[in-house]
């Protein structure tokens, strides 16, 4: 996949979001010959399995401007700086507990130029603010994260207005009865935005 198909899914966007997207893989290529923080084999579907994917979230809901999102254990930036791109009136904070892989995220988000990013290297239990949104991919258990980020959501209990986004593959069912009662959740599929076959039984889960 290229930027070509990339715009396809996305076709209101911006002459400077357009050129920020087609910047991406060069900074990825260049960081990633210094630090590893995409695995090699992945970088021939960059923009399929890490842009795309992490673009599925703003299919299932739009962030507006003013809204805080955290992306939690976010790696070298994903889903974090494609929604920054796709959403440059909203704040992104994003940590990860490696600090190589925020050196990264760092200099690709002053390289895009993007003014609403903030990477850190943080572990969530030291972050005491408050997000509409929390987003991340695949790293833990739903329970595990409703557990480590649950507080540290603005509104509970509105689908609307907060709660977390995670991109996640596979049966969920286990997962789903381990939550808390106190949490809902809606699963929606990938495959029902994005055609290519790698998005089959991929999913946005939106707890709240």
């Amino acid at each position: 996949m290229d930027t070509k198909s990339l715009f396809t899914y996305f076709p209101k966007l911006t002459d400077v979001q357009r050129i920020q997207f087609e910047q991406l893989r060069a900074l990825y290529e260049d960081w990633n010959s210094k630090i590893n923080v995409i695995s090699r084999k992945d970088m021939e579907h960059f923009y399929e399995h890490h842009v795309l994917h992490s673009l599925a979230i703003a299919k299932y809901i739009e962030f507006l401007p003013g809204m805080r999102i955290m992306d939690l254990g976010t790696g070298g930036g994903f889903p974090g700086i494609p929604l920054a791109i796709l959403y440059p009136q909203t704040d992104f904070y994003l940590i990860d507990g490696t600090g190589k892989k925020i050196t990264v995220v760092n200099a690709v988000a002053q390289a895009l130029g993007l003014k609403n990013v903030v990477a850190e290297h943080k572990r969530a239990e030291e972050v005491r603010e408050k997000f509409d949104f929390i987003t991340g991919r695949a790293v833990m258990t739903l329970p595990e994260i409703a557990n480590l980020a649950g507080n540290k959501i603005r509104i509970r209990g509105d689908i609307e207005a907060g709660g977390i986004l995670y991109l996640k593959g596979g049966d969920l069912q286990s997962e789903f009865k381990a939550l808390s009662k106190y949490w809902q959740h809606k699963k929606a599929t990938i495959s029902k935005w994005f055609q290519e076959p790698y998005f089959e039984e991929k999913y946005v889960v939106h707890l709240y």
